[in-house]
């Protein structure tokens, strides 16, 4: 097999339709949905077989850990956004790559293009930001691995409640030591301000439970129990760490969701979600990787190159992108939570905890209006 970097080739709405029709749309809301169902009733603690992939998987993202806990943050108090240090462990990350790499058994000419998802997953290094895009890297990297027998069936369980929750934890570490900003969106294509899929493979381990229920996330005494079990409350734990107030004002999104009266339904519309909010959306997929295991095959853009990638670069931002999204494609940079946080504990004035799309404010797209919540 002939393998390539992978770059970007959705850059116009017509070539984001042609995408949702393609084998590689299908491909991964299919393995979205086997992940998701092999966690149903799974608690974080509960035993599930572990191939040598997943051992592998799991000690390049130690090394990962690793290399953030060696790169502290540098001295940027007069900011509340990103902090430059990020940039150093972006690229710390893209130099331990080929190595980490080479400890799976995979042909080394396709290191170029499953280390490209790998490294993008940690977010942007122009930016400084986070969202539901990168997050969905990680998820092609998983996915890369699996079609080059990396990971096998078999894994799948443990690719949600180790692998991921894994990328998850080290996330959050990223997120708090360099202030990551949300990457451009309105709160709903990141449920809390960076992240998606948690809450969907989340409310997949809380299917059937015979005694919690959606509404039990306002109790914080049902959140703290559960947080050590389930993926969706020790969410919902976090979110209440950095911020203050009820989910009522700075989380609406996940507010309303907790009226939904049982967990099958919220599951089920989170993936209704985030077909639409994300894979569905102009301002996350135009900056999506298609290479030779994961590839675009469509239309590309008039005056573009042959996959509609090469001709813009990390910060580009296609047709319309500037009414759907937020972020600094509408010169509108979003101060990361944690720095909201800090500036409240310090006693500053201005932006807290609760104020600002960085802190989930109300649902709203451009012309739209607040948005339903596909749950019934």
């Amino acid at each position: 097999m002939s393998f390539q970097t992978p770059s970007k080739a959705i850059l116009t709405p017509a070539q984001l339709v042609y995408f949702q029709t393609s084998p590689t749309h299908a491909e991964i809301v299919a393995y979205i949905g086997t992940l998701n169902d092999s966690v149903v009733g799974v608690k974080l603690s509960a035993e599930c077989p572990q191939s040598d992939g997943v051992i592998a998987v799991l000690a390049i993202l130690d090394a990962v850990e690793a290399a953030a806990h060696a790169i502290p943050p540098v001295e940027n108090a007069a900011s509340r956004f990103g902090n430059p240090a990020f940039r150093t462990f972006y690229d710390r990350v893209s130099e331990l790559s080929p190595s980490l790499h080479a400890t799976l058994p995979i042909p080394p000419t396709a290191h170029a293009e499953v280390g490209t998802y790998f490294t993008e997953a940690w977010g942007s290094r122009t930016r400084i930001d986070y969202g539901s895009g990168m997050e969905l890297n990680f998820l092609c990297w998983m996915l890369c691995l699996e079609r080059l027998g990396v990971l096998q069936a078999s894994d799948h369980t443990a690719l949600v409640v180790r692998v991921f929750w894994r990328y998850i934890r080290i996330m959050r570490l990223l997120q708090s030591t360099y202030w990551l900003e949300p990457a451009g969106s309105h709160g709903v294509w990141g449920l809390d301000d960076y992240h998606f899929l948690p809450f969907l493979f989340g409310a997949a381990q809380l299917r059937g439970h015979k005694y919690i229920r959606p509404k039990a996330i306002h109790d914080a005494e049902v959140v703290e129990e559960y947080a050590k079990e389930y993926i969706y409350f020790a969410c919902i734990q976090f979110i209440n760490s950095i911020k203050t107030a009820s989910l009522r004002w700075h989380s609406p999104m996940l507010d309303d969701i907790s009226a939904v009266k049982t967990w099958d339904k919220v599951n089920g519309g989170m993936g209704k979600m985030y077909n639409a909010e994300v894979l569905g959306k102009l301002p996350v997929m135009q900056h999506f990787l298609f290479g030779s295991l994961l590839p675009y095959g469509g239309p590309a853009a008039n005056g573009d190159t042959a996959n509609g990638g090469e001709a813009h670069g990390d910060d580009a931002h296609g047709p319309g992108h500037a009414h759907e999204g937020w972020g600094d494609c509408c010169g509108i940079p979003v101060p990361s939570a944690f720095a909201a946080a800090a500036a409240v504990k310090a006693g500053s004035e201005g932006i807290g905890s609760g104020s600002g799309k960085g802190a989930g404010a109300r649902v709203v797209i451009a012309g739209e209006g607040i948005r339903r919540v596909p749950f019934d």
